[in-house]
């Protein structure tokens, strides 16, 4: 039964709009509660409501009539009955707006027209790699298991010497009408799984899928700068698609190892450096290590602890850029767990000319334990 709700109420629009805007109000509808993408109650009434209206609304004639005389001026007008039009003029709608290729494609080319070979799937998987070759760029070779194109059938499934026959439920097509109520659904043919062909011979080495696992070593170019995490797509480099489509891609995932003494920050490496109290004090000249080899770090008189020195160029390059980060040298002051006594005495010395208040020597200690006894 169609709707006797106000065209114009359904698309949110006022009745002078434009056939581009009939056009854009459907869209967002169609997209938000296509039975396909929503399974909320009610979505699948709100999708054929927004679909009637849009065949009205964008038709100038069977417009005229219902600004007219409303939904009684539509009553016999040809074509105005969903259970009377034919499957590919429902879903012209949607490419007519859409493309090919919203919900899945399964919309377009249906009866034979603007059929494309569909793709093949993508693959996933990972390398490992050091920051030394974040720092340069590094070529490594992946091992990955795809499903190839049979060499006995070449990818066909059937048996040498013989060939698919079409599909006797679909004929041929791929997809079947599907009636819910007033409206018709297409979905992929569930015989022959939307190929439109049925192998009756299958051959012996795949089975007839047309594919059979096959391991592949791949040469992948990793830029210098990756970040953790980053894929690198290397094209053409996925399953083949059934039916001889293109293959798809394949995706590595980068996973950077983590390192002994580095730490990244983007294009930044952060070193945290153990210096002593006297060279935080006094000043001093230290070599660190680098990727490119030691640097110079230089630490001024009156250094303090969590200070941070900065060695410019020694970070990582920033992908696709020209400059390099820096290496960010925290300076960590470390106190001594033991001292020498002659290191005692001076260190109290020293505290004498601070006048800070430290706790007595060991030997003093010992004297007092020694009276107590």
């Amino acid at each position: 039964m169609a709707t006797t709700r106000d065209y114009y109420e359904i698309l949110n629009l006022e009745r002078g709009s434009s056939v581009d805007d009939v056009k854009r109000a459907y869209r967002k509808l169609a997209i938000k509660y296509h039975p396909d993408k929503n399974q909320e109650e009610g979505a699948e009434e709100r999708f054929k409501e927004a679909s009637e209206a849009y065949e009205v609304l964008s038709d100038p004639q069977k417009r005229k009539l219902y600004d007219q005389y409303g939904h009684d001026g539509l009553r016999g007008t040809s074509g105005h009955d969903f259970t009377r039009m034919d499957v590919g003029d429902i879903f012209s709608i949607f490419g007519d707006i859409f493309g090919d290729d919203l919900f899945g494609g399964a919309m377009g080319g249906f009866g034979g027209q603007r059929r494309q070979r569909s793709r093949g799937y993508d693959l996933e998987t990972q390398v490992q790699i050091t920051l030394e070759d974040v720092a340069e760029g590094v070529t490594q070779e992946v091992e990955i298991t795809r499903q190839d194109r049979c060499s006995t059938c070449e990818g066909s499934g059937a048996k040498p010497g013989t060939q698919p026959t079409a599909c006797v439920m679909c004929g041929g097509q791929g997809k079947v009408a599907m009636r819910q109520g007033m409206f018709q659904m297409v979905r992929p043919c569930s015989h022959c799984e939307g190929a439109g062909q049925v192998i009756t011979e299958k051959c012996q080495t795949c089975g007839g899928p047309g594919r059979v696992p096959r391991q592949r070593k791949i040469s992948l170019t990793i830029p210098a700068g990756v970040e953790e995490g980053q894929m690198v797509r290397v094209t053409g480099e996925g399953e083949p698609a059934p039916g001889g489509g293109p293959n798809g891609d394949l995706y590595v995932v980068v996973r950077v190892a983590t390192h002994d003494i580095f730490r990244r920050d983007g294009e930044n490496l952060i070193l945290q450096l153990p210096i002593s109290f006297s060279q935080a004090a006094l000043g001093a000249t230290i070599h660190v290590p680098a990727l490119s080899g030691e640097v110079e770090v230089q630490i001024p008189r009156g250094a303090q602890h969590g200070d941070v020195r900065k060695i410019p160029d020694e970070g990582l390059p920033r992908l696709r850029g020209a400059r390099r980060g820096d290496l960010l040298v925290v300076l960590m002051i470390e106190v001594p767990r033991k001292l020498t006594e002659h290191q005692e005495e001076l260190l109290r010395a020293y505290a004498e000319t601070e006048d800070k208040d430290v706790a007595e020597g060991r030997t003093l200690w010992e004297r007092i334990k020694e009276s107590l006894t």
